[in-house]
């Protein structure tokens, strides 16, 4: 007579198809029922920014869909630090989000007291916008400067070196120089400010000559002629500054330098919540209507699905780590 245990694997099998079978209709009723109340989008920084315009357009054209409220929270503090924190420990059931930004990918490299793992600690929902930015000089004081090459050669023979500004210590502006100093081999000497306003209001005023600035903060006086631009840090051109040739156009192939923002839900949210926002979301960002609202934000229609998404937080969390390290960034 077969032994009883023989028949172990089968009836396991059955018991796990029996479960499945439990599961699937219940993750399918799941989706269907959410959302069945307000969804909060966390916004890291104040209101006014790319980030808060972008989270505002987008979620109340979700909010439509969904035909449930989604409102904008603002949870400024330590180039959102604060905010992640917090979402990453909210509960894992699609009714608290976060809009990553790019200095909230950046802020555990530079703020010790970081309370979250971004590839870890959230689960992406999808890509939304990228934030161009641009290298801009003072016209006035860098009269003969038009392009990033003829930077280049003016800060090799420039003693002591030329200054350059950014928004603030560890911005992406700043990181992003630093990082084509490396690769262009010359110095310039960083003067952080608190913001990109004031940074950019004093390199219209000649204090400080050059900057990496974000679109948004830097557009407006580019076409007024107080700034000029020479190089946007994209792989493509920019269909704000067409004739701005891209850094990998001037002599620096490969080079990719976006701010960019993604919808983030808690590590452990269930995935057929997940997909429905992920649809949603990509919804929103075909319409044309969404995509004029966000180009006058400064921003781009961006969308990358879920998995797309967590890859590019994965380059960009290894890739600017490393020039955060290897240059000694610090806030703290």
């Amino acid at each position: 007579m077969q032994p009883r245990t023989a028949l172990r694997p089968a009836s396991a099998l059955r018991r796990s198809l029996v479960a499945l079978a439990l599961v699937v209709p219940a993750l399918g009723a799941m989706a269907q029922a959410y959302p069945a109340k307000m969804i909060t989008i966390v916004v890291p920084f104040p209101p006014g920014g790319p980030t808060d315009t972008a989270s505002r357009i987008v979620g109340q054209r979700m909010s439509e869909l969904l035909k449930q409220q989604v409102i904008v929270e603002n949870r400024a503090g330590a180039s959102g630090a604060i905010a992640a924190a917090a979402v990453a420990k909210a509960a894992p059931d699609g009714y608290t989000l976060m809009m990553l930004a790019t200095p909230t990918l950046l802020a555990p490299h530079l703020y010790k007291t970081a309370k979250y793992d971004i590839q870890k600690d959230f689960t992406p929902v999808g890509t939304t916008y990228d934030l161009p930015i641009v290298m801009v000089v003072n016209p006035q004081s860098l009269p003969d400067v038009t392009t990033l090459p003829q930077l280049i050669a003016k800060a090799k023979a420039t003693n002591p070196p030329l200054n350059y500004t950014s928004s603030g210590q560890g911005s992406f502006g700043h990181l992003t120089t630093e990082s084509l100093k490396t690769l262009g081999k010359f110095e310039m000497s960083h003067v952080p400010y608190r913001g990109g306003s004031p940074a950019v209001t004093d390199v219209i005023g000649g204090q400080v000559p050059v900057m990496y600035a974000d679109m948004v903060a830097a557009l407006p006086h580019i076409k007024s002629g107080k700034l000029r631009a020479i190089a946007v840090g994209s792989p493509q051109r920019v269909p704000y500054l067409p004739d701005v040739k891209t850094v990998s156009e001037q002599g620096f192939p490969g080079f990719d330098a976006v701010s960019w923002g993604g919808l983030l839900a808690p590590a452990g949210t269930p995935a057929p919540v997940i997909n429905k926002l992920s649809e949603v979301l990509k919804q929103t960002l075909a319409e044309p209507e969404i995509q004029e609202k966000l180009k006058n934000a400064g921003t781009y229609a961006a969308w990358q699905s879920p998995k797309d998404t967590a890859e590019r937080i994965r380059r960009d969390d290894e890739k600017w780590g490393k020039v955060i390290r290897d240059k000694g960034v610090s806030i703290e």
